[in-house]
């Protein structure tokens, strides 16, 4: 007998592991510095690419970027970076392999100010998860308002590669909010 297979959000399609993505950790909320860096990477990473990309890359660039450690990624050289640019199973762009240290630099400043990653960027939500009712992908924007007020701030802090669109697909990520479609089986369950 066939397995019925839940309703999704389409993004989801066929692929499976954008359909275990979708279905474990899209939108689940976060609370984990070092999950909370990677995926401001990973975003980063995506900017004129599909999350298919970068999903099917992760493995490396968990392992490229020590499990995205934010210390020891923010301790990275400039030649450890370049080495980074000669592997094929990273997306080989220099701004954006480069961006993680310095992304890194300034999520330890952060995290000193503010204590975690964690606090600063639930802070922009009041602490809970905001919860939207998109019925399809023509509904859901490529940025709000509060993307742009974090994206802001981010790049005033020393982030780069944090434009509002990467920061709402962030904030959408990490659970901050819930985007999933009102039609699709993990809408209630986040």
């Amino acid at each position: 007998m066939a397995k019925i297979e839940p309703k999704r959000c389409s993004w989801a399609g066929e692929d499976p592991a954008m359909r275990a993505y979708h279905d474990s950790e899209w939108g689940v909320p976060l609370h984990d510095d070092t999950q909370l860096f990677e995926f401001l990477v990973l975003e980063g990473a995506q900017a004129g690419l599909s999350w298919s990309t970068v999903l099917h890359k992760r493995a490396a660039y968990r392992k490229a970027f020590h499990g995205f450690d934010i210390a020891r990624v923010a301790r990275m050289t400039d030649a450890a970076l370049d080495k980074l640019l000669l592997n094929p199973a990273l997306i080989r762009n220099r701004l954006k392999i480069y961006s993680a240290r310095r992304n890194a630099q300034a999520a330890l400043k952060v995290i000193d100010e503010i204590g975690s990653l964690d606090a600063y960027f639930w802070s922009f939500v009041d602490g809970k998860p905001l919860v939207n009712r998109w019925r399809g992908r023509g509904d859901v924007p490529a940025r709000t308002d509060l993307s742009d007020k974090l994206s802001k701030d981010l790049q005033k802090r020393g982030f780069n590669f944090v434009g509002s669109t990467i920061i709402y697909a962030h904030m959408q990520a990490t659970g901050m909010v819930n985007d999933h479609f009102i039609g699709c089986f993990r809408h209630r369950e986040v």
